[in-house]
């Protein structure tokens, strides 16, 4: 087994993390609440956020079970800052659960599934990684920048902004 010691914050894998990822996914999946996916956010050994594809049942195509698990930490511990903390998940983020875990600023990810396995039972993320290396003009959604007289203003007020919370 290689060494799964991240060099920013020393969490190793343990399995029961992922094993309780898998027990929510398929108990999820069997009440039909969305797709087969779970994730668990852990800090100091400890689970802080729990998550399950709920796309389906909350008509919501944000409701990744990586999100909600972000969500759940984010919302028990009152910040949306969770630097120090590792997710489990049962496959392999998508992009935007990727991004959320960016800005989350959780520092190690381990997964089961590949996006190769969920593409094989229905589930094409490939095309959305593909489209973001594109440049705007190319993909295949229509983005085009307006130039509006409000948009400088706006982030110099932020710039600003004496008491804004960065992130």
């Amino acid at each position: 087994m290689p060494d799964l010691t991240h060099p920013l914050n020393g969490n190793t894998y343990n399995e029961a993390f992922l094993t309780e990822a898998f027990r929510l996914a398929a108990q999820s999946m069997q009440a039909n609440n969305g797709g087969p996916f779970g994730a668990v956010v852990v800090i100091d050994d400890k689970i802080i956020g729990t998550g399950v594809n709920q796309v389906t049942s909350k008509n919501d195509p944000t409701a990744h079970a990586e999100i909600m698990a972000i969500r759940d930490a984010c919302e028990k511990l009152k910040r949306f800052d969770l630097q120090g903390a590792v997710i489990y998940s049962t496959c392999e983020p998508c992009p935007m659960c990727f991004s959320a875990i960016y800005w989350a600023g959780i520092q190690r990810v381990f997964y089961a599934s590949t996006r190769e396995d969920a593409a094989a039972i229905g589930f094409k993320d490939s095309w959305i990684y593909d489209e973001i290396g594109k440049e705007p003009t190319g993909r295949t959604v229509n983005f085009q920048r307006v130039i509006h007289p409000a948009a400088p203003r706006l982030f110099s007020d932020w710039d600003a902004k004496q008491d804004k919370i960065s992130y």
